[in-house]
């Protein structure tokens, strides 16, 4: 027993010297982000992100305006069941909302886990879509003069070296160049630090274009992250505000949405981290079905809605085949049972989901994805459009 307690006294003198040295590194280093980032997952019994983590960080409102629209209810609205054999799937990847829209009516809704629709929950990566028809809009605007502007007209610190090539093209493509990483399960990787941390610019501006831009799709958050910074510097106004005044009052949202900032008054994460509910969300499916139109005024201009739900003329690089599953941030599944389908998605199951031809929009959300990947594209969003068309 005496040597069982001297081995233990042991153990916990060597765990007591080892927090103490990496508390230090920590705070060496700068990245007292960790702590964030451990407080709000392995001590709440989780290793990754939740989606109703917005409440932890600063926030600014997307203003929804006094006008706004509800959906419209099929005469067969929720008259069928969601197929029991895929019930299962929606148990185990913790699905929190599942809505079925055609023809521009809900046809089928519900909810599990106490979420409702009004419910706001992270779009995760989503929010790169968003930021997308943003630039769009942008664009018609005529306050960024065309996706092969260079970024240097924006951002200083991209008008020198091999940064001066890149331009809005290859950031919307994924073809930058920049040796962002896309780790995220490295505690002191990029997306770590993006999300749990409290300065974007100062760690954007760590990263060099190593890769000639244009040439390879290569999915990495920071690309977005600084059409967020593009997006500030064109306007004038905040991405939540112009947001609000440029898509979100025009599709008339029912609700005001939460974008999460790095700080208090600071930059959106403009990668991720917008907050709304599965209903508002369905808006942004139903925006594009129409090819950029709102109840017939054009909010997104058409060319732009167009091109961007198009392969993207880039290689990819896990196959070093052309690109067909990538457009200007939106994901392309072409000819799926026979349908052109485009979407956008977050790492935790976040999907909203068109399937023009049968002017359907599927929204689906979700505390978990299926890791697996088939042509690219998480296995689990398959089974949502397969659910959808059986329905």
């Amino acid at each position: 027993m005496k040597r069982f307690l001297n081995i233990l006294k042991k153990l916990l003198k060597w765990l007591l010297i080892l927090l103490v040295v990496l508390n230090v590194l920590i705070l060496v280093s700068g990245k007292t982000y960790i702590y964030k980032g451990f407080v709000n997952t392995y001590m709440k019994g989780r290793s990754t992100a939740d989606i109703d983590e917005y409440k932890i960080f600063d926030n600014r409102v997307v203003k929804a305006g006094i006008q706004h629209s509800e959906w419209a209810l099929r005469k067969d609205y929720n008259s069928t069941k969601i197929p029991s054999q895929y019930m299962g799937d929606m148990a185990k990847m913790q699905t929190i909302a599942y809505l079925i829209v055609k023809e521009d009516s809900i046809r089928h809704e519900e909810y599990w886990g106490g979420y409702s629709d009004t419910s706001h929950t992270s779009s995760f990566s989503m929010a790169k879509t968003f930021i997308s028809i943003l630039v769009g809009i942008a664009i018609e605007e005529g306050k960024i003069k065309s996706i092969d502007e260079p970024v240097g007209d924006f951002i200083p610190e991209y008008k020198e070296g091999n940064k001066c090539k890149i331009t809005i093209r290859h950031l919307l493509s994924m073809s930058s160049g920049i040796n962002f990483d896309e780790s995220y399960i490295n505690p002191i990787g990029f997306a770590a630090e993006a999300y749990y941390g409290s300065d974007l610019r100062k760690l954007i501006f760590k990263y060099d274009a190593t890769d000639e831009p244009g040439k390879v799709f290569e999915y990495k958050s920071g690309n977005t992250q600084l059409l967020g910074f593009v997006l500030r510097k064109a306007t004038g106004m905040s991405v939540s505000d112009y947001a609000s005044e440029k898509l979100w009052k025009p599709i008339e949202a029912e609700h005001d949405a939460y974008w999460s900032l790095d700080h208090k008054d600071g930059d959106e994460k403009a990668y991720c981290c917008f907050n709304s509910n599965v209903r508002d969300f369905a808006r942004i499916g139903k925006l594009y079905l129409d090819s950029g139109r709102w109840n017939g005024k054009q909010v997104v201009p058409e060319k732009y809605v167009l091109e961007s739900i198009q392969p993207a003329p880039t290689l990819d690089k896990d196959e070093q085949s052309k690109n067909n599953r990538y457009g200007y941030s939106w994901w392309l599944v072409p000819n799926y049972k026979g349908h052109n389908i485009f979407y956008a998605r977050g790492i935790l199951g976040q999907y909203i989901i068109m399937i023009p031809d049968l002017k359907m929009i599927v929204v689906r959300l979700g505390k978990k994805r299926d890791r697996t990947l088939i042509n690219g594209h998480p296995a689990d969003l398959y089974r949502y459009i397969d659910v959808a068309l059986e329905m």
